[in-house]
């Protein structure tokens, strides 16, 4: 598109890959730059700060509350030199565009980068919803001006959410631990995941049993001849199922009026109603029908890349940002379920060719969007232009991950505008008197599907894994009212209630999005976040919170209840909305969260309570930092009251000794118990907790295990040559034996559940001496950091076992010392497991123990396991997953060897005067005590 005579146009967007694509659909006397995201922010620490604020009051939070909310605002270190670059294209250009992406985050850089270029020349706003040759010449041709509610809808939340980090976080540091962090979102999903945790500790299993009968009709017609039933009632009564029984007992709610069949009632049932005649009492069929789903918007297409694809939401997300900056979808952050008509027309054009006219609708679908306050005005997201390409079209030109992703928007915007699935589904009740004269009734449901419409294209998938298809069918065979059956088979089936599910990423996000809850733009990095603060651990695609979160989920929910409440974090998600929209101002809304004024906008509640700042600081003193730190688990059998404790080196479990108080008595100090000290407070047996335990893995057996197995102290027995107890411990690095001084790691072959006495006294005696060599130096066996090995002066040399150090002999030990060293150099471990090819590159995936823990391989590029993961456990999608991040990333930059600086030459008389000197003075100065660092962490918002 040919820009005027004479007139060049600078064009500003976010991203490089985004600039290369537009600056492809531009003619001359266009420039395209990128900003490279945001160019400023609020300080993230002091050192930001500019010198003439340093000394301002309100400087460390880069916010002025008591000037209207002031921001602060520096640019970013890492973007001075795209912004002097910007600087100096504006001042040669006659027009500046901003084509930052249309939403708040987007019109926030657009004014950013006005206030911080101070252009000379006309600004004007481009705005687009994909990057196609088009839409680009539309936006060209249709500016707008910059809209300041939408900036200050933007400003208002960072805002907000560096008061809420900054004012709680150091709550924190002081109660728990140092440098975690509390954010608006981070907190509340936070809480989310802690509550269903404490549900499934809290969850007691129940056992219940029914009976399946295979039934056989006598002269089959259409259908098979046999189907399945299950036992639904008995005299009436209804046999119970899961939902009747309470999750906290294990027992039959209240008044459910069911019959609880046991296994002995159900085997007994069975064998009374065999050989005896069953008939069908009632068959019903009702019309089967099912709409497609609408187009995708973030937190969907989140969630189904999670389910079909494995897909990380951080992974989803920066597959879709690719995708889109390269012109193949629409913008990814989006809460619309809208298609546009050049889009519906596309996709039943479409439809058209590929499944036939039959397929589509006589009148195009429209869609409303049902997610709570709901707020951008962009497309669903969908493939880009007015003619959508297949992912056939499209596999030569994108990656693995970037063509799975493709496909599945391409299948859900498709399917979105086919005809409904139809077809017919049949219930069936059959009943069978037993010999002891019950009337037992069973049921059986079918599904036949005639046309099935939009599944063709799509599928939806479920969090439950154990869910049926929608496309799948369930075929009886052809059966009317009072037909005679027979038994060929009738099983007793025991089943057992199940906890709620963890949280996976998807089913997370769409829970926060139920809440009204963050918006499309945070999802991913909320999931992120949440487990980079150590908060939650990933086990497979279960979202599983540390005993960390426990603590600082059980403080806020005792001193800061609102703040972590659903209905004010979805509220102040309201008064954003209000301010966007024109209808409120930041500044009131800001007031009344932070001073608790009741003019304006702003939660009550939190108005009240006297605001946030009153509420952090007035009641410091009463939170009771042991109480805190200490989540109860249950008492024993011996009445004493084991509680996990969130420690300065991570949680362990603590029970008071008999006839001792409880280990929550009230203590006050700081985090973690500090007063008290990490080996003081109330008196009681420890145990660690193994790393990658769950909360609720740990059950009365378990902690008995853990108490007795690898944790608190047991005795193994005497030594015959001392007379001293020989005790099993556990300590900060792992289990050990001790007797006396005397004290010894367990090897990594041993476990502290087997460990016999014999073992225990082999390894009090290391290092063993084995003999000594002719020139009469010493020859020791031991174990050391790297393992095994064997000793003699300051010459070293590995052994290729443990056990070698307690039967090498003097004659192979020497013979080993006298080797060269380089001939000593042992083969390569085996590789822990072997995981098969990565589905993204084809190349073998390996897992291997380094010296800082197992890490996934696929001979190019490492990524060390996480934390909570093991290597039996990890999945080949979640290795591939961690190796993509990896090469995102690249390579790590090479260390530059640091040069040298020339020693200053001294004469030896300088020298010795200045040795001479340092003694004096050293003799003469007291000794310094070490000046306490200060926090330089900074709480994330």
């Amino acid at each position: 598109m040919p820009s005027n005579a004479g007139t060049t146009r600078l064009v500003i967007v976010e991203s490089p890959a985004k600039a290369k694509t537009i600056s492809g659909y531009l003619g001359p006397g266009y420039v395209v730059e990128a900003s490279f995201g945001h160019v400023r922010d609020l300080p993230r620490n002091a050192a930001d700060v500019p010198a003439k604020y340093k000394g301002e009051p309100w400087a460390r939070l880069g916010v002025d509350v008591d000037n209207g909310f002031h921001a602060l605002y520096v640019v970013s270190a890492d973007r001075k030199q795209q912004i002097s670059k910007l600087v100096k294209l504006a001042k040669e250009v006659d027009e500046i565009f901003l084509a930052t992406d249309e939403d708040r985050e987007g019109e926030a850089i657009a004014w950013h980068l006005v206030e911080t270029l101070k252009p000379k020349v006309p600004v004007k706003r481009m705005v687009f919803h994909e990057i196609t040759k088009p839409a680009i010449q539309a936006a060209v041709a249709n500016p707008r001006e910059i809209d300041r509610d939408l900036v200050d809808a933007q400003e208002a939340r960072r805002i907000l959410d560096r008061l809420y980090g900054y004012e709680v976080s150091p709550v924190l540091w002081k109660k728990v631990m140092p440098k975690l962090s509390a954010g608006r979102v981070q907190s509340v999903a936070t809480r989310i995941v802690v509550e269903r945790e404490r549900q499934r500790m809290a969850f007691r299993t129940a056992e219940y049993w029914d009976i399946l009968a295979t039934l056989a009709v006598a002269k089959p017609g259409e259908g098979p001849r046999t189907f399945n039933a299950t036992l639904v009632a008995l005299n009436g009564d209804r046999i119970a199922t899961g939902k009747d029984f309470e999750p906290t007992t294990g027992r039959v709610r209240a008044g459910a009026g069911v019959v609880h069949l046991d296994e002995g009632g159900a085997r007994g049932l069975a064998a009374r109603l065999a050989d005896r005649p069953f008939t069908v009492t009632r068959v019903e069929e009702k019309p089967y029908r099912r709409r497609p789903y609408a187009p995708f918007i973030t937190s969907t297409l989140q969630q189904e890349a999670a389910r079909k694809l494995r897909f990380s939401s951080q992974q989803t997300m920066r597959t879709a940002q690719r995708l889109y900056e390269n012109g193949y979808i629409t913008y990814m952050r989006t809460d619309s379920v809208n298609l546009s008509e050049t889009a519906i027309a596309a996709a039943r054009r479409q439809i058209v060719e590929l499944y036939g006219e039959r397929s589509v609708p006589p009148e195009p679908r429209r869609y409303t969007g049902k997610v709570k306050n709901a707020q951008e005005a962009h497309e669903a997201i969908r493939p880009a232009g007015d003619n959508f390409r297949t992912p056939g079209e499209v596999a030569k030109e994108l990656s693995a991950e970037e063509y799975k992703l493709y496909e599945l928007i391409w299948r859900r915007t498709i399917a979105s505008q086919m005809t409904d699935a139809v077809g017919s589904s049949v219930s069936v009740r059959i009943r069978a008197v037993s010999s002891a004269q019950e009337e037992a009734d069973f049921g059986a449901t079918g599904k036949t599907i005639t046309d099935p419409g939009f599944l063709r294209a799509y599928v939806e998938s479920s969090d439950d894994e154990n869910a049926e298809a929608e496309d799948a069918e369930r075929r009886l065979p052809t059966l009317v009212k009072d037909q005679p059956l027979t038994a060929d088979e009738l099983a007793a089936q025991g089943h057992h209630t199940q906890p709620p599910s963890r949280y996976t990423e998807a089913s997370l996000v769409k829970a926060l999005e139920e809440l009204g809850i963050g918006r499309p733009s945070t999802y991913a990095s909320i999931m992120q976040t949440i487990q980079d603060r150590g908060y939650v651990t990933k086990r497979g695609q279960a979202m599983i919170p540390t005993f960390l979160a426990f603590a600082v989920i059980g403080l806020m929910e005792r001193h800061y209840p609102r703040l972590i409440d659903y209905d004010f974090t979805a509220s102040m998600e309201n008064e954003l909305d209000e301010i966007a929209g024109g209808d409120h101002a930041a500044v009131d809304f800001l007031t009344s969260f932070y001073f608790g004024s009741t003019n304006g906008t702003g939660d009550q509640a939190i108005a009240h309570a006297g605001g946030l700042k009153k509420l952090v600081t007035e009641n410091l003193s009463e939170i009771d930092a042991r109480s805190v730190n200490s989540i109860p688990l249950f008492t024993d059998d011996e009445g004493r009251e084991v509680v996990v404790r969130v420690g300065r080196y991570g949680p362990y479990l603590q029970r008071a000794l008999p006839g001792s108080v409880s280990g929550t008595a009230s203590v006050s100090g700081s985090a973690s118990g500090e007063g008290e000290g990490e080996e003081g407070g109330s008196q009681g047996d420890r145990a660690p907790i193994p790393e990658g335990l769950a909360p609720d893995e740990l059950t009365p057996e378990k902690v008995h295990e853990l108490f007795l197995g690898g944790g608190g102290e047991r005795k193994l027995g005497d030594d015959p040559s001392t007379g001293e107890p020989i005790l099993l411990k556990s300590g900060r690095f792992g289990p050990y034996v001790a007797s006396g001084e005397r004290k010894s790691s367990l090897l990594r072959s041993q476990s502290p559940d087997s460990l016999t006495l014999e073992q225990a006294l082999q390894l009090l005696r290391l290092p063993r001496l084995i003999g000594v060599a002719p020139d009469g130096t010493e020859v020791f066996a031991n174990n050391g950091r790297y393992g095994p090995y064997v000793k003699r002066g300051d010459e070293f040399r590995s052994l290729d076992s443990e056990d070698k150090m307690f039967t090498v002999t003097l004659d192979e030990a020497l013979a080993l010392l006298a080797a060269p060293k380089t001939r000593q150099r042992r083969a390569a471990a085996p590789p822990l497991r072997e995981m098969g090819n990565d589905p993204l590159t084809e190349k073998p995936l390996v897992i291997k123990d380094g010296r800082f823990g197992p890490y996934v391989t696929d001979g190019e590029f490492n990524a060390s396991l996480r934390r909570g993961q093991t290597p039996e456990e990890l999945t080949l999608e979640q290795a591939s997953e961690m190796l993509a991040e990896k090469r995102a990333k690249g390579p790590a930059p090479k260390k530059k060897a640091a040069k040298k600086a020339a020693p200053a030459k001294k004469t030896t008389a300088a020298k010795k005067t200045t040795a001479a000197k340092k003694t004096t003075a050293a003799k003469k100065a007291p000794a310094k005590k070490a000046a306490p660092k200060k926090a330089t962490s900074t709480p994330n918002e």
